[in-house]
């Protein structure tokens, strides 16, 4: 079995960045729930959403943000709040490639195309129209349970990063639409704050047929405030290192990983998995290889990184090794010490 996202060809399936994790972790630790409790089931670990090399599947962060709703159902609440924990830093290296491109129209191209290095789960595409150039913003592919915190999420990290990327650029008297079709009411009120500090005014059509953000033509050519074809150029070169890095590291292997975290207590060998993917265990192999791993590298993997984790959480020896799949103690101790280089006990004293 396959992730939801890989079999439907989800827009938001990619590797992405701990950032968006970690302000998550930071919305469950403002309503007193400890890390542990909102991590469960994703394989993460505090230290790992926390180094800014971490590649983060939306899978996990899928199940992060369904344990922090389970335990705080205000999906509209969190969403507002999570969002503004949203600055420029956020952005990364792609920020600095919307700041320094020569227009609008250019930053937006380039958001386009590396739309795999945001955190968002909205899917954006683009349209001309007679009145300008039209944002359209699909949720219908993210999950029905989270659709509402993550929209609201997102939305409101736009607005809090927009006003940093252009302010100061456009005259006053110009003005963007917002269509609100399908989502919340209770947002109503982002259209004052989206690009507020730039000098546009916001109209808002509660009325569209699809939710959609319309930037006027006039809009299009103006020049971005920190334009430098030369920064820029290095930006967008940097953009597509990170982007291939990530495709590669987020292809068969982040497939699997994502398979045995379904049932770490009943790991499928590789020819099931292989059957599964409906493809042979000898091309299994290949594409593993060539992703410089193995399928038994990434048993190890997952069974180590969720071991922490459960070690963490105070179960005892016995416990994690039985939720791993291991029928005997002795088996997952002698595992541990392999990938740790001491007994398991260490980690709890126990």
């Amino acid at each position: 079995m396959v992730t939801a996202g890989a079999r439907n060809g989800a827009s938001w399936d990619f590797p992405r960045s701990p950032i968006a994790s970690r302000h998550l972790l930071e919305t469950a630790e403002a309503h007193g729930l400890d890390a542990a409790t909102v991590l469960a089931g994703t394989g993460l670990t505090v230290a790992q959403v926390a180094d800014p090399s971490t590649e983060v599947q939306a899978t996990q962060e899928l199940t992060i943000a369904r344990n922090l709703l389970h335990e705080v159902d205000e999906p509209t609440s969190l969403g507002v709040e999570t969002g503004l924990r949203y600055s420029l830093v956020s952005t990364g290296i792609l920020g600095y490639a919307f700041l320094t491109s020569p227009t609008v129209r250019d930053a937006i191209t380039i958001g386009r195309r590396f739309a795999a290095l945001s955190s968002t789960f909205l899917d954006i595409s683009t349209r001309e129209s007679e009145d300008g150039l039209v944002l359209e913003l699909d949720t219908v592919q993210i999950p029905a349970d989270v659709r509402r915190f993550l929209v609201v999420r997102d939305l409101v990290a736009i607005s809090q990063i927009a006003p940093l990327l252009v302010a100061g650029v456009f005259d006053a008297d110009l003005t963007v639409e917002l269509g609100l079709a399908d989502l919340p009411l209770e947002l109503a009120y982002l259209p004052l704050e989206l690009l507020g500090e730039t000098g546009l005014e916001v109209t808002v059509d509660e009325g569209a047929s699809l939710s959609s953000i319309t930037i006027p033509h006039e809009l299009l050519d103006q020049p971005m405030p920190a334009a430098d074809p030369d920064t820029a150029a290095s930006c967008i070169a940097q953009c597509e290192e990170l982007l291939e890095r990530r495709r590669h590291r987020g292809g068969m292997a982040a497939t699997l990983r994502s398979r045995l975290l379904e049932d770490p207590a009943r790991m499928p060998s590789m020819g099931q998995v292989a059957r599964e993917l409906a493809v042979a265990e000898r091309t299994l192999h290949r594409q593993l290889a060539a992703e410089h791993t193995s399928f038994r590298a990434l048993v190890d993997e997952v069974r180590e990184t969720l071991a922490v984790e459960l070690l963490g959480n105070n179960l005892t020896v016995e416990e994690v090794a039985r939720r791993l799949g291991y029928s005997e103690t002795a088996a997952f101790t002698h595992a541990f010490k392999r990938w740790r280089g001491h007994p398991p006990s260490r980690l709890h004293g126990r």
